[in-house]
């Protein structure tokens, strides 16, 4: 604030009010968002991607393309976990899934935004939930030490900036969603906002997988339970 010559928390807003890309708000974006993330977090929503969610989509002769959003992708890991594990199944299910991915990766930080386009990450980075193998099979190291996701992982990926309080009609529907350890920070009221748009954003039968700590409140109108083992995910009636 002392930079930009702001005196109170009123002017901040109004400066930021006046300008949505300005580098003042980007700043204020950036100082605000938790950006903890890790590969592979919690495992068993990818468990769930690949052992039920993805054969179902690819028993669906009709399902050409399979569309799935990261909302609050932070610096990337979920949207290419999904990527890695549609990549695992694909392998192991030689001609069973014949369907194109397409990931949708947003988020509101326009730096974190940047550091996932890259997809190079430093060691303790990639050592937060990477298995070896994985590491060996869709990273390359770099000449600085780094290590930088594969094209054939980063290519069916695409990130966009989003905030969760505004529209989702220009990003079209989906087949699953993952909102993970993100609506914890919203209030009731915005949260069911946003799980409704959700639902409007999602397939008929479509899949919302939430974060370990979260629920879908007083919604069960919009969304079956649907128990796995472990772990519990929902879909849009």
């Amino acid at each position: 604030m002392a930079d930009e010559k702001i005196e109170t928390v009123g002017e901040l807003v109004d400066k930021m009010s006046r300008s949505m890309r300005s580098p003042l708000r980007e700043a204020v974006v950036d100082a605000m968002t938790t950006n903890e993330t890790l590969w592979f977090r919690d495992v068993h929503p990818f468990r769930i991607l690949e052992e039920k969610i993805l054969p179902e989509l690819s028993a669906n002769k009709g399902v050409t393309q399979i569309r799935i959003w990261s909302a609050a992708c932070s610096t990337g890991q979920e949207p290419y976990s999904i990527s890695m594990v549609t990549d695992e199944y694909r392998r192991k299910n030689l001609g069973g899934m014949r369907a194109t991915l397409s990931i949708v990766a947003t988020d509101l930080s326009a730096s974190v935004l940047s550091a996932a386009r890259k997809g190079e990450y430093e060691m303790l980075a990639i050592g937060r939930g990477l298995s070896k193998e994985r590491m060996a099979s869709y990273f390359t190291k770099t000449p600085n030490g780094s290590w930088k996701i594969k094209p054939e992982v980063a290519r069916c990926v695409e990130f966009r900036s989003l905030n969760l309080l505004d529209s989702y009609s220009l990003l079209g529907k989906f087949d699953v969603i993952f909102c993970r350890n993100v609506l914890i920070y919203f209030s009731a009221e915005l949260k069911k906002d946003i799980l409704s748009r959700m639902h409007s954003a999602l397939k008929p039968g479509g899949y919302l997988i939430l974060g370990a700590s979260e629920s879908l409140g007083n919604l069960p109108d919009k969304f079956e339970m649907v128990h796995c083992s472990p772990g519990i995910i929902y879909r849009a009636k």
